[in-house]
This record gives C-alpha cells, sequence and structure tokens, in this order.
C-alpha cells in the first residue's frame, strides 16, 4: 500500500505507507477513477451532479466555475434545454440504427452534409464514431491503408510530436508524445511504426523523415494547438512548414483537431486560423459540446476517392462500430451547431481571445512565479515557477469557487465555455493570480 508524497502535472512519487490504512482506500467506490493515481483521489473526489451555463454543482453544495469546460468540450455550457429537447425528440422517434453496408439513418445522413460544409477540407467525406480516441485510430489505419492501397507497402510509419495527446486508443497511445502515457505496456509502442518529432523544430522534422526515410512514412499527425501538452500554439512557420515537408515527400498530413474543432481558435477549425490545407481532419468534443458522445474524421478527396470507384475491384475501408453515426448523438450535434451559429459563439471566441491576452499578460507583469502564459482563442495555459505546484494550485482553485487542470510543463488549464462574459473571465484570472500569490507567500 502506498501514500502520495507529492504529485506533479507529469509524475508521482510514493512512499510506503502501512498496511493497516488500506481497507480506507480498498472498500473504496467501485468506479475506477480516470487518469488518476488512484490512491490520492480516493476520498476527496468532486460529485459533479448538476451544471447550468458555465457552472457546476457539486453533490456537497459548491458552485464551482468551469474554467476547462470540462475536458476542453463543454462549449455552450452546460444544461442547455435546446440540446436536451434534441435528444429527447429523436429517441421518441429513433434512439439510433447502424450504418453498415445498406444501411444508415437520416439524422446521421444529415450531420455528415452539414459537416461536410463546414469542413477546410474541399470535397470532405465525413467518417462518424463515438469519440476522440476512436477517430485517431480510424485516421491512423486509413493512412495506412490509403498506401497499401497504393502499393506503396513500406509507407506504415506514424510521426507525431513531442508532448502530444491524441487519446488512449491503442494507436493514440502509440503516438503520444507524453511518455508517461506510453509506459508500462512491454514495448515502447503499442503499434511498433511510430516515431516522435520536437515540439517546433521543423528543420528536426526534415532530419526525422531523412533519417526514416520518405518511403517507410505513412502520415504525420499533429494538434494544431496541444492541449493536454500544455497548451502549445504552433511557432510562427512551422505547421506550414510540416505541411511543405508533407506534400515534399508524399506524407499524409492529419490534423488532431478534437480539442481546437467548432470554435475553441476563433475559427470553425483551426486548419482555417492556421492556413493549413491537411488531409485529414479529427474531430469530437466540440461537435456536441459534451452533450453526446460523437467524433469522427474529414476525409480529403486524395485519400476516400480510390474507395468509391465502381468497379468490383474497389477496396473496402474496415471502419465502423456500433454508434458510429448514432442517431441521437447526429440529433445533438445538428442542434448544437445550430446554437453555435444562430449565437455567433465562433466570432465570439476572438472577442474573449483579446480579453484573455491582455489578462493573462498582466499576471505574467505581476507574478514572478508565473513564467510563462499562452493563448490561443479561447484556449490559455499559465505556466508555473518549480517551486510552485500546478497540481496543488488547481486544488487551492477549488476552494476560491473555480475549476482549472494541472498539464505538462506546470501549466494551468484555460478553456472555459464560449458563453461566458468578460467580467467572468476576468474573474477567472484573478483567481488563479490568488492562488499564486498565497502559494507563493507559504
Amino acid at each position: 500500500m502506498t501514500r502520495i508524497d507529492q504529485v506533479t502535472a507529469s509524475e508521482v512519487t510514493v512512499s510506503e505507507a502501512p498496511l493497516s490504512e488500506a481497507p480506507a482506500l480498498l472498500d473504496g467506490p467501485a468506479l475506477w477513477p480516470a487518469q488518476a493515481h488512484t490512491p490520492t483521489v480516493l476520498g476527496r473526489q468532486l460529485v459533479i451532479e448538476r451544471g447550468e451555463g458555465s457552472y457546476v454543482f457539486t453533490s456537497d453544495g459548491r458552485r464551482l466555475f468551469d474554467g476547462t469546460a470540462g475536458l476542453w468540450h463543454a462549449n455552450i455550457g452546460h444544461a442547455h434545454p435546446e440540446l436536451a429537447q434534441a435528444a429527447y425528440d429523436q429517441m421518441r422517434r429513433l434512439e439510433t440504427y447502424h450504418t453498415f453496408a445498406r444501411f444508415t439513418n437520416d439524422k446521421a445522413l444529415a450531420l455528415g452534409e452539414r459537416l461536410a460544409a463546414l469542413s477546410p477540407i474541399d470535397r470532405s467525406k465525413v467518417i462518424l464514431n463515438s469519440g476522440g480516441s476512436d477517430a485517431i485510430d480510424v485516421a491512423c489505419k486509413l493512412a495506412r491503408r490509403h498506401w497499401q492501397r497504393e502499393g506503396r507497402a513500406s509507407k506504415t510509419v506514424i510521426l507525431s510530436r513531442e508532448f502530444a495527446y491524441h487519446g488512449l486508443h491503442a494507436y493514440g497511445t502509440s503516438i503520444a508524445g507524453l511518455e508517461f502515457n506510453r509506459e508500462g505496456y512491454g514495448t515502447d509502442s503499442l503499434v511498433p511504426e511510430t516515431a516522435r518529432v520536437p515540439l517546433h523544430d521543423a528543420a528536426a522534422v526534415a532530419e526525422t523523415i531523412e533519417r526514416i526515410g520518405a518511403e517507410n512514412i505513412a502520415a504525420i499527425v499533429t494538434e494544431p494547438v496541444q492541449g493536454t501538452g500544455g497548451v502549445n500554439p504552433p511557432a510562427p512557420g512551422y505547421l506550414e512548414e510540416i505541411q511543405r515537408l508533407c506534400r515534399a515527400h508524399d506524407i499524409l498530413l492529419i490534423l488532431d483537431e478534437v480539442i481546437t474543432g467548432f470554435g475553441r481558435t476563433g475559427t470553425m477549425f483551426a486548419a482555417q486560423r492556421y492556413g493549413v490545407d491537411p488531409d485529414m481532419i479529427t474531430f469530437a468534443k466540440g461537435v456536441t459540446s459534451g452533450y453526446a458522445p460523437l467524433g469522427g474524421v474529414l476525409v480529403g478527396p486524395r485519400v476516400w476517392e480510390p474507395f468509391y470507384v465502381d468497379s468490383a475491384e474497389t477496396p473496402v475501408f474496415r471502419h465502423g462500430a456500433t454508434y458510429a453515426g448514432h442517431a441521437t448523438a447526429a440529433a445533438v450535434a445538428l442542434a448544437h451547431l445550430d446554437i453555435l451559429e444562430r449565437e455567433r459563439l465562433v466570432p465570439r471566441v476572438n472577442e474573449l481571445e483579446a480579453v484573455l491576452r491582455t489578462e493573462l499578460a498582466g499576471l505574467a507583469e505581476r507574478q514572478e512565479a508565473v513564467v510563462d502564459v499562452r493563448v490561443a482563442g479561447l484556449l490559455g495555459g499559465v505556466s508555473l515557477a518549480d517551486r510552485l505546484d500546478a497540481v496543488a494550485i488547481a486544488d487551492d482553485l477549488i476552494e476560491l469557487g473555480y475549476i482549472s487542470r494541472p498539464l505538462r510543463g506546470n501549466t494551468l488549464q484555460i478553456s472555459p465555455p464560449f458563453i461566458i462574459s468578460d467580467d467572468e473571465l476576468r474573474g477567472f484570472v484573478t483567481a488563479i493570480e490568488r492562488a499564486v500569490e498565497d502559494a507563493t507567500a507559504h
């Protein structure tokens, strides 16, 4: 049995505790906490029982400002009646029907058309599934399937960036740039043909392509703005150079927009903000604002056209899951996209970005313990000096009525819902400053 001594955003150090302490932990809730050093969280979990707009409420009566929009997803806030009604109406009509072979359902078809119209990839096809990790698995498999169909069987390697997070399915685990998400499975990579490149160094990407050989590389996967890796916007010119290298070496470019898609960076997709033309885009989270589990892949014609040729020799891409194209999830997504457009929430993100930049710049000027701040749309990261602990600061913020999360690099996450007011955003940054001041004083 172990007891926690210290926790950082990326590691824990534990020491032995008496076995007599074991029953208190072993007799805890049946639900296994996700992404947790279990002994650290048991007995002090916050049970969220309802939400309202930008706030959530716990079973012990706390009202907390949701400064992370859940896990980056609650873009229109919590408990929106229109989305509840959309789900209710659809379930009364048809909960779902699968989309395999000759079968489909009307809501999945309608959502596919809506997403293709919004896509920054011209003439997109849309693969639907249940979330971001699903989407990454499908995109990486499709990249490899594309080159096998092209007769270029050696092109199997998937490149990804240092500090990247792409979910925790087999492929997402394999291409993770956060080493602690890859460790402990008996091999360096669950899927062996993967490699990492440095965070912002395009020249190093070119060197990696030279070392591995372009003839062996199927795709490069990157988040336009890294989320879990510490809220890292791209260095100027980085994504453009990655795109150039992909075109020059015949490598597919996959943008992971699970966090950035549907307005988080002030454009519908970050590809539009940064002027990137990828071969595929993965999405999830913001497509339904988290009201239903749904994700997918936008696929460019270079990849999808050969699978649509009217011939007996046309190959089958074996994608699909029971809930791919789930009718109720699709109905919720359609209602959510209506709200984004009607309430002009994507342009609103640009206004909020200006507020966030000003507030974080002031925070960094006033607080020596704040060593860096980063902003892209309504995504912010506040990196703290090593003498402070982002985990402890996040705990202190809860006591002040605000939710943040510790990320890699001793960084605090800022990604509130799009519906917040300017004053609420300023209040969140003020709370972070107070927590930093208190921690510094003690």
